[in-house]
């Protein structure tokens, strides 16, 4: 299983999943208007807003495989 990584930004409100090793790692996805990641059942969930202000997940990512960081 390859480590992931992912960088919520709360004030910029974007999640981006990576994947591979720091030094070599790529973008996999870039969520924008992500207004939370939720932990659920090993999974870190991220949420997206829809033009109507909705919420709605859009990607389940296991958290044993998965670092997560959380930017200000």
């Amino acid at each position: 299983m390859e480590l992931q990584t992912l960088v919520f930004n709360t004030t910029t409100k974007v999640a981006k999943l990576y994947a591979g090793e720091m030094e070599k790692s790529y973008v996999l996805a870039t969520f924008d208007d992500v207004p939370t990641v939720k932990v659920a059942d090993q999974f870190y969930e991220i949420w997206q807003n829809d033009s109507f202000d909705k919420r709605y997940p859009v990607l389940r990512v296991p958290i044993v495989n998965t670092n997560m960081f959380i930017k200000q």
